[in-house]
């Protein structure tokens, strides 16, 4: 499947950056977050790719769920896309943008890709093992090399998002010392913690599990964590929440090993 699921990601990835390159088309969803032609195009490319190699597997991607397409995921095996992770990344002309593809079992992301097509770097994960090549300009990929998160020192370096970030995050930081940190896009945090770069990603704004999916499974693959406030791993699959909306996630903390 790991090597499936690589291939939609750099296929859509090279979709993403014809679009990038000549000029992305913008609009805004009902909840006034912004969508692209990019990500039309590369959601497409997936969806395509994923039914006809596991035609049998439901699918829940972000722009056909703002359309209000949800399959049934009763059954507990389904797949996760966010076919352009880091819009405003991408429409503000930087490069962390991701295309994200994870496959959630019993609420937990056992294998994932996460492409950074601008980049040219691709992470991924399955069977407990995480991995990252380099894609050059002509989209082959180097041999796939096998990466861990590091052992936590006494100085943390935290993961922050460039976009999203807020007061409680910086309150986090402030109360655990941390006084090292980055600001990036996407869901590459969770991959720089997967490479040992890094050691902590706090986010208390608001993400759906189509923004994390991949990038927990890759970081879960690589030795760490994604836990709730209430010390508890972040689960998918969440359907009529009583206090948010379907697929939407609480606040989490997510760390390399301890």
């Amino acid at each position: 499947m790991q090597g499936l699921l690589e291939a939609m990601a750099v296929d859509a990835g090279r979709a993403i950056l014809d679009i990038y390159r000549a000029g992305a088309s913008v609009s805004y969803k009902p909840d006034c977050s912004p969508v692209t032609d990019a990500d039309e195009a590369a959601e497409a490319i997936i969806l395509a790719g994923l039914s006809h190699h596991f035609g049998t597997i439901p699918v829940v991607a972000e722009e056909q769920a703002a359309a209000g397409i949800l399959p049934d995921i009763d059954g507990g095996r389904f797949f996760l896309v966010d076919p352009l992770d880091g819009t405003k990344e991408f429409i503000n002309r930087r490069d962390e943008f991701t295309v994200n593809i994870a496959l959630i079992e019993a609420g937990a992301p056992v294998a994932g890709v996460v492409y950074a097509p601008a980049l040219g770097v691709l992470y991924s994960a399955e069977k407990g093992l995480a991995r990252k090549q380099v894609v050059a300009a002509d989209f082959s990929r180097s041999d796939p090399v096998l990466i861990g998160c590091r052992n936590a020192g006494d100085r943390l370096v935290a993961i922050a998002s460039r976009s999203h970030n807020c007061s409680e995050t910086l309150a986090y930081l402030a109360d655990h010392g941390i006084t090292d940190f980055e600001a990036i896009g996407s869901s590459l945090k969770f991959c720089l913690l997967a490479e040992g770069i890094a050691d902590v990603y706090p986010r208390f704004g608001r993400t759906m599990e189509w923004d994390t999916a991949a990038g927990d499974a890759i970081l879960r693959a690589a030795g760490g964590e994604t836990l709730t406030l209430a010390g508890e791993p972040l689960t998918y699959g969440k359907r009529h929440q009583q206090n948010d909306s379907e697929f939407a996630n609480p606040p989490f903390v997510s760390r390399g090993r301890r």
